[in-house]
């Protein structure tokens, strides 16, 4: 420091500003002690998940025994002292532990002796997941019921004799004040929280299962997470900011589902008015192309199911018209090919698609004029205005959404990872595409996803004014994310879903893959990527979901030579015959990236009664030559940036540049 200059006019605002948390010399050497011994713990875990679809008691397990982390330590820390069976428990005793104790307390008949091993054993766990955090980061994590005495078993070895009888006689008072259950609990939910320090997202929380707004409850009150949106989290994002090409997407794929709860129960969104409209106006239709896919057949009847029918082919029929207008008013969107309702031959019941012409399979659109075959009629026009309000004014949507909009962004760069959901569009040399994203405006890789992401904040920033152009506009642009040819949400040529419900030809259902997916293989196209977002490409990697990895078929979701981790999650039960497994979560640690393969989740009550855990394959991806500290991560960076801050203010206070404040305010911690 003594040959450090000290440039007075460039810094002294700042150094004044950093004087008020720090006014003395003792305050900002100890912070600067606190900073460079933070810098040399080991780097928190990060967890990543992609693609829950709305299965919450899946999603919620992972994110219980974080992806099979807490398992790995139980085994690491009780090794061959544990019978398997005492090990099952242990694991589903930290992820369950109040519907554990239940079962517990109905067959243990020494209860107190249960008590007092159990106790035991999660002190253990939880002082190994701890360890990893300053004493100041795990006390308040730290509830305040129990704060205290989890500091003192954290931080008391009962192997000392001098204090065997101490954490003895805390234990023993535990059990004894009928505080054990509670404890217990109190315990488990720590080890759950340290054990993963971020959640990382890849998108796709919506659609297909029952529980998406359970998944965002969850989130709502998770530790620490962000989210990378995905193309049906941004479906979701449009309906609620009152697109109603969006609205009826969100609706239609529910009722394929035979899934209403989210949008019924969850958001409160009543569709009677759909029903009544889609029974009246359907009423001699078998509708056979809308059959729901069941997930639970014997849970409903065959009248239920029709009346399913009718109204996922009432809304889709709507929906094909609210698109083909949209569609219509930007024509700089290019998707002129998909305006098929103007293709249809209604009397011969045919359709011309590339210049082939093809039979539907069924021709009975009561609600569409040939000649107008967008309009929509006055019953659906009043059915769309009806559902349009019901989306826009729940306020728990809005509230989830928003919750989104907080800890989302289109693309994250962290920790030299770079995640983002689906893909980057590409040229067919694998060079960046070009994308017009309104009349004449284009961008490419980074400053794509950096401007979609202001559209899309663009939409929800209403001050109170009417809804200016852009802010039409970017509400509009929800559905060109959701299926325009471009879209890095989506990036496929077309959403063939007109033609899998009318045309039996499968070549007509092919949606066209972009180049993206095409090069993904290729370790110099994820260089390119990577090098395009600021990530070094020879350390670096890209994590993303969006497509299924077929298993079963011999693919692999590690490409580009391990520089390319797909994940997505699987949790959807439709997919699990697709792809033969439940997807895939990963895990980075201070020692490395292991990839977690996971089998179907059968449910909780099977992981509570009879300890049954996800199964997971886990493979090591990537293991560090050397364990990984705070330093070498981003949070190192700032870190290194704030102590040297604190440098230059200690060297201002030592020359007389500040002065020293006889008001000591203590640093924060």
């Amino acid at each position: 420091m003594t040959s450090k200059t000290y440039d007075l006019k460039k810094d002294e605002r700042y150094l004044q500003l950093l004087s008020q948390s720090f006014p003395t010399i003792a305050d900002a050497s100890t912070e600067i002690i606190n900073l460079q011994a933070i810098l040399n713990l080991p780097k928190g875990t990060e967890h990543f998940l992609a693609d829950i679809h709305g299965e919450h008691e899946a999603f919620q397990h992972v994110l219980k025994n974080a992806s099979g982390n807490i398992k790995r330590k139980v085994n690491d820390l009780f090794g061959n002292t544990l019978r398997e069976s005492e090990k099952r428990d242990l694991c589903t005793l930290i992820y369950y532990p109040e519907q554990k104790l239940e079962l517990v307390k109905q067959e243990e008949k020494e209860l107190d002796d249960w008590y007092h091993i159990q106790i035991h054993r999660l002190v253990k766990i939880c002082r190994d997941v701890s360890s990893k955090y300053t004493r100041s980061k795990v006390r308040k994590s730290l509830p305040v019921d129990f704060s205290y005495i989890i500091q003192e078993l954290l931080h008391e070895n009962s192997n000392d004799k001098d204090k065997t009888d101490y954490v003895s006689a805390i234990t023993s008072t535990i059990i004894s004040t009928g505080r054990a259950d509670d404890f217990i609990e109190t315990i488990c939910n720590v080890i759950q929280r340290l054990a993963i320090d971020h959640l990382h997202i890849m998108g796709d929380i919506y659609d297909r299962g029952p529980g998406a707004h359970a998944v965002m409850d969850t989130l709502k009150n998770y530790h620490t997470w962000d989210i990378t949106w995905g193309n049906h989290d941004i479906l979701w994002m449009g309906a609620c900011a009152g697109n109603n090409a969006c609205i009826c997407n969100v609706i239609r794929i529910a009722l394929r589902y035979d899934n209403m709860d989210t949008i019924e129960d969850g958001y409160g969104i009543n569709l009677m008015q759909l029903a009544t409209f889609a029974m009246e106006t359907y009423k001699n239709d078998p509708c056979a192309e809308f059959m729901p896919k069941i997930m639970q057949p014997d849970a409903i009847d065959e009248k239920s199911i029709q009346l399913i029918a009718q109204m996922h082919k009432a809304i889709s029929i709507i929906q094909f018209k609210v698109e083909s207008q949209m569609i219509k008013k930007y024509p700089h969107w290019k998707m002129d090919g998909r305006l098929l309702y103007d293709k249809i031959d209604y009397k011969k019941g045919t359709i011309k698609i590339d210049g082939k012409e093809y039979q539907l399979t069924s021709c009975n659109f009561p609600t569409i004029d040939p000649k107008n075959p967008d309009v929509l009629t006055p019953e659906e026009q009043a059915l769309m205005e009806k559902l349009h309000h019901n989306f826009t004014v729940s306020e728990k949507l809005r509230e989830h959404i928003l919750l989104l909009l907080r800890h989302g962004c289109m693309y994250k760069v962290v920790n030299n990872n770079l995640l983002y959901h689906a893909s980057i569009p590409l040229n067919e040399d694998g060079t960046l595409r070009e994308v017009e994203i309104t009349p004449k405006k284009i961008a490419k890789g980074k400053d794509l996803l950096n401007k979609i992401g202001t559209i899309i904040r663009r939409a929800f920033q209403n001050n109170g004014a009417e809804c200016d152009k852009d802010m039409q506009y970017a509400t509009d642009y929800f559905l060109y994310l959701w299926c325009g040819p471009n879209s890095p949400l989506f990036d496929k040529h077309a959403m063939t879903t007109f033609e899998r419900y009318f045309l039996k030809e499968k070549e007509t259902h092919h949606e066209e893959k972009g180049f993206y997916f095409k090069f993904r293989e290729r370790e110099d196209i994820a260089d390119t990527i990577m090098e395009e977002f600021g990530v070094n490409s020879a350390k670096g990697h890209i994590i993303n979901g969006h497509v299924p990895v077929h298993v079963n078929k011999g693919e692999s979701p590690i490409k580009a030579n391990g520089k390319l981790m797909v994940i997505d999650g699987g949790f959807s039960q439709a997919y699990h015959k697709e792809t033969g497994i439940a997807g895939y979560t990963l895990v980075y640690h201070s020692r490395g990236f292991e990839l977690v393969q996971h089998e179907p989740f059968s449910s909780e009550e099977d992981a509570i009664k009879r300890g049954i855990d996800i199964v997971g394959t886990t493979q090591i991806v990537e293991l560090n030559e050397k364990r990984l500290k705070v330093a070498d991560m981003d949070k190192g960076t700032e870190l290194k940036m704030q102590i040297e801050a604190l440098q230059e203010l200690l060297y201002a206070y030592r020359h007389g540049f500040l002065s020293e404040s006889e008001k000591k305010n203590p640093p924060k911690l």
